[in-house]
Protein backbone atom coordinates (compact mmCIF):
# COMPACT_ATOMS: atom_id res chain seq x y z
CA UNK A 1 0.00 0.00 0.00
CA UNK A 2 1.46 3.72 -1.13
CA UNK A 3 1.06 5.76 1.42
CA UNK A 4 -1.10 8.91 1.38
CA UNK A 5 -0.84 11.98 1.50
CA UNK A 6 -3.00 12.35 4.43
CA UNK A 7 -0.62 9.70 6.06
CA UNK A 8 3.01 11.34 5.19
CA UNK A 9 0.79 14.69 6.92
CA UNK A 10 -0.08 12.43 10.06
CA UNK A 11 3.77 10.69 10.08
CA UNK A 12 4.74 14.39 10.02
CA UNK A 13 2.86 15.49 12.43
CA UNK A 14 2.91 13.24 15.01
CA UNK A 15 7.36 14.17 14.62
CA UNK A 16 6.73 17.53 15.21
CA UNK A 17 4.79 16.78 18.40
CA UNK A 18 7.35 14.13 19.27
CA UNK A 19 9.77 17.22 18.79
CA UNK A 20 8.02 19.71 21.00
CA UNK A 21 7.21 17.59 23.78
CA UNK A 22 10.93 16.44 24.03
CA UNK A 23 11.96 20.41 23.60
CA UNK A 24 9.74 20.88 26.53
CA UNK A 25 10.95 18.06 28.47
CA UNK A 26 14.13 19.65 28.36
CA UNK A 27 13.21 23.31 29.16
CA UNK A 28 11.41 21.87 32.39
CA UNK A 29 14.60 20.02 33.78
CA UNK A 30 16.76 23.05 33.17
CA UNK A 31 14.01 24.94 34.73
CA UNK A 32 14.54 22.74 37.90
CA UNK A 33 17.94 22.54 37.91
CA UNK A 34 20.17 23.66 41.03
CA UNK A 35 23.14 23.55 42.61
CA UNK A 36 24.15 23.96 46.26
CA UNK A 37 27.25 25.71 47.63
CA UNK A 38 27.70 25.65 51.30
CA UNK A 39 24.54 28.00 52.18
CA UNK A 40 24.01 29.22 48.44
CA UNK A 41 22.17 28.14 45.52
CA UNK A 42 22.34 29.09 42.36
CA UNK A 43 19.51 27.93 39.24
CA UNK A 44 19.30 27.61 36.44
CA UNK A 45 18.69 31.20 35.48
CA UNK A 46 22.14 32.16 37.30
CA UNK A 47 20.26 34.12 40.18
CA UNK A 48 22.08 33.22 43.36
CA UNK A 49 20.07 32.88 46.53
CA UNK A 50 21.85 32.53 50.26
CA UNK A 51 19.83 30.46 52.30
CA UNK A 52 18.42 31.59 55.50
CA UNK A 53 20.85 32.10 58.75
CA UNK A 54 18.02 29.34 60.95
CA UNK A 55 19.06 26.58 58.27
CA UNK A 56 23.03 27.39 58.08
CA UNK A 57 22.48 27.41 61.91
CA UNK A 58 20.28 24.79 62.04
CA UNK A 59 22.66 22.63 60.50
CA UNK A 60 25.43 23.39 62.25
CA UNK A 61 23.70 22.38 65.96
CA UNK A 62 22.94 19.22 64.27
CA UNK A 63 26.17 18.54 63.48
CA UNK A 64 28.10 19.43 67.02
CA UNK A 65 24.72 17.71 68.32
CA UNK A 66 25.90 14.51 66.51
CA UNK A 67 29.94 14.69 67.51
CA UNK A 68 28.66 14.68 71.16
CA UNK A 69 26.54 12.32 71.18
CA UNK A 70 28.94 10.11 69.61
CA UNK A 71 31.97 11.13 71.66
CA UNK A 72 29.53 10.59 74.98
CA UNK A 73 28.80 7.07 73.66
CA UNK A 74 32.09 6.55 73.31
CA UNK A 75 32.92 7.64 76.69
CA UNK A 76 30.16 6.34 78.27
CA UNK A 77 28.98 10.16 79.39
CA UNK A 78 25.46 9.76 79.41
CA UNK A 79 24.92 13.76 80.17
CA UNK A 80 27.28 14.41 77.03
CA UNK A 81 25.23 11.95 74.67
CA UNK A 82 22.02 13.65 76.08
CA UNK A 83 23.25 16.94 75.19
CA UNK A 84 24.41 16.14 71.77
CA UNK A 85 20.69 14.44 71.36
CA UNK A 86 19.00 17.54 72.72
CA UNK A 87 21.33 20.38 70.51
CA UNK A 88 20.86 17.64 67.39
CA UNK A 89 16.77 18.07 67.96
CA UNK A 90 17.18 21.83 68.19
CA UNK A 91 18.78 22.38 65.26
CA UNK A 92 16.50 20.14 63.28
CA UNK A 93 14.08 22.35 64.29
CA UNK A 94 15.73 25.95 63.69
CA UNK A 95 16.65 24.25 60.03
CA UNK A 96 12.99 23.23 59.57
CA UNK A 97 11.85 26.93 60.39
CA UNK A 98 14.44 28.40 58.17
CA UNK A 99 13.03 25.98 55.34
CA UNK A 100 9.82 27.03 56.32
CA UNK A 101 11.17 30.70 55.71
CA UNK A 102 13.06 30.18 52.70
CA UNK A 103 10.20 28.05 51.14
CA UNK A 104 7.90 31.59 51.90
CA UNK A 105 9.97 33.91 50.62
CA UNK A 106 10.61 32.14 47.56
CA UNK A 107 7.16 31.80 46.62
CA UNK A 108 6.43 35.62 47.38
CA UNK A 109 9.00 36.63 45.36
CA UNK A 110 7.91 34.42 42.44
CA UNK A 111 4.34 36.25 42.54
CA UNK A 112 6.01 39.55 42.83
CA UNK A 113 8.58 39.08 40.17
CA UNK A 114 5.36 37.92 37.95
CA UNK A 115 3.08 40.37 38.87
CA UNK A 116 5.57 43.30 38.58
CA UNK A 117 7.10 41.71 35.16
CA UNK A 118 3.86 41.61 33.90
CA UNK A 119 2.67 45.02 34.93
CA UNK A 120 5.94 46.78 33.99
CA UNK A 121 5.55 44.99 30.33
CA UNK A 122 1.93 46.69 29.76
CA UNK A 123 3.56 50.00 30.43
CA UNK A 124 6.74 49.11 28.43
CA UNK A 125 9.23 49.36 31.08
CA UNK A 126 11.88 47.41 30.18
CA UNK A 127 14.08 48.06 32.89
CA UNK A 128 10.85 47.52 35.72
CA UNK A 129 10.75 44.16 33.86
CA UNK A 130 13.88 43.24 33.93
CA UNK A 131 14.23 43.88 38.18
CA UNK A 132 11.45 42.01 38.54
CA UNK A 133 12.28 38.57 36.31
CA UNK A 134 15.48 38.90 38.65
CA UNK A 135 13.22 39.37 42.17
CA UNK A 136 11.12 35.92 40.05
CA UNK A 137 14.62 34.10 39.62
CA UNK A 138 15.80 34.70 43.09
CA UNK A 139 12.63 33.13 44.37
CA UNK A 140 12.85 30.28 41.96
CA UNK A 141 16.53 29.75 43.31
CA UNK A 142 15.63 29.97 46.78
CA UNK A 143 12.82 27.12 46.72
CA UNK A 144 15.00 25.04 44.60
CA UNK A 145 17.65 25.13 47.12
CA UNK A 146 14.48 24.20 50.07
CA UNK A 147 13.98 20.80 47.35
CA UNK A 148 17.54 19.76 46.96
CA UNK A 149 18.53 20.31 51.03
CA UNK A 150 14.45 18.48 51.59
CA UNK A 151 15.87 15.65 48.54
CA UNK A 152 19.19 14.84 50.85
CA UNK A 153 17.54 14.47 54.08
CA UNK A 154 14.78 11.98 52.29
CA UNK A 155 17.65 9.83 50.48
CA UNK A 156 19.68 10.29 54.16
CA UNK A 157 16.85 8.38 55.97
CA UNK A 158 16.09 6.11 53.41
CA UNK A 159 19.60 4.46 54.20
Amino acid sequence: MLPTASNQKLTFLQAKADEYKTKGQAESDLSHAAAKAGPFTISSSGAPAKDNADRTQGQWDQTIGSAKETIGNLLGNENLKQQGREQNLQGQGQEAKGQLNDLGKGISDRVQGSLGGAAAGLTGDREAQAKYGQIHDEGKTRQRGVEIDLDKQAAAQKK
